[in-house]
């Protein structure tokens, strides 16, 4: 089930937030959503689809983050009016994941079991450091290293140690 309405986009003025861009949303579709999982598909205007989180403002109501990518790619800025479309996200990890990634998982049990003990927040976070490459060779790529790490730490994922194992991966020219 799809829900659609219009907003306004909205700037939280703290320079201590990372995303202080957002869509508030209206308290009646919020509740269609509360009971399960905060996870959904958002589209605005004529957007593609997007996967994020119902984002909780502390006081009951919630709203949706927009980064800048997103924002200048459709030309979109504070105070403009938007229609908004929602629906429940019923994918496997909350977000979408290159076509290779359930063969890789298939081909690499070790990794595969690693991947899946952590956490669902982490699987979102290491399928987006991958899904944000345009190349699937490169997405590949990325999503064999993370593999290598995951097994050489025996699952104990530190995004710090990650980055160093993207820096000093044998994809590396």
């Amino acid at each position: 089930m799809e829900f659609s309405f219009k907003s306004t986009i909205g700037n939280v003025s703290d320079s201590n937030l990372m995303w202080n861009y957002r869509i508030n949303l209206p308290d009646d579709i919020v509740q269609q959503f509360i009971s399960t999982d905060k996870r959904i598909i958002v589209r605005i205007n004529n957007s593609a689809e997007v996967h994020c989180a119902m984002m909780s403002n502390g006081d009951g109501t919630y709203y949706v983050m927009m980064n800048k990518g997103f924002r200048k790619a459709n030309k979109l800025n504070e105070g403009d009016e938007v229609i908004v479309y929602l629906k429940k996200d019923d994918s496997k990890y909350g977000m979408g994941v290159p076509d290779f990634f359930e063969e890789l998982c298939y081909q690499d049990p070790e990794a595969d079991q690693f991947f899946h003990q952590l956490t669902p927040g982490k699987q979102r976070s290491l399928l987006h450091i991958v899904g944000k490459i345009k190349s699937e060779e490169k997405q590949l790529e990325k999503c064999l290293i993370i593999f290598d790490y995951l097994k050489s730490v025996n699952g104990n994922l530190d995004f710090k140690e990650l980055n160093e194992a993207f820096k000093t991966s044998r994809f590396r020219k």
